[in-house]
C-alpha cells in the first residue's frame, strides 16, 4: 500500500503519525513518504485529498486521516485494505 503523510514543521500529532506508520510499516506491507504541507505537491494534495490540517494521511490516494492521529483507525483501515486485496 503506498501511503504519504503531509505533515508540517512543530506538528505534535505529525511526529505521532509518523510513529504510528513506523510500527504499522512493521506489520502491513507499506511503501511511506513524507511530504511537506507547505510543499507544492503538499498543497496539491491536501487540497485534492481534502486536508483539512496536518497531519494527513493518504492511502493509495484516498484520505484516511487527518489531525490527531488513531493508531487503532489506521491499522483497522489498512487490515480493511489487505482483505480486500486478497479477494
Amino acid at each position: 500500500m503506498d501511503v504519504v503523510i503531509l505533515t508540517q514543521a512543530h506538528c505534535h500529532f505529525c511526529e505521532q503519525g509518523e510513529e504510528i506508520l513506523g510500527r504499522l510499516g512493521a506489520e502491513f506491507d507499506l511503501s511511506m513518504h513524507r511530504v511537506e504541507l507547505s510543499s507544492p505537491e503538499g498543497r496539491s494534495l491536501a487540497a485534492d485529498a481534502g486536508v483539512l490540517f496536518p497531519p494527513g494521511i493518504v492511502v493509495d490516494g484516498d484520505l484516511v486521516s487527518y489531525g490527531r492521529p488513531s493508531e487503532r483507525r489506521l491499522r483497522k483501515e489498512l487490515e480493511r485494505r489487505q482483505r480486500d486485496k486478497a479477494v
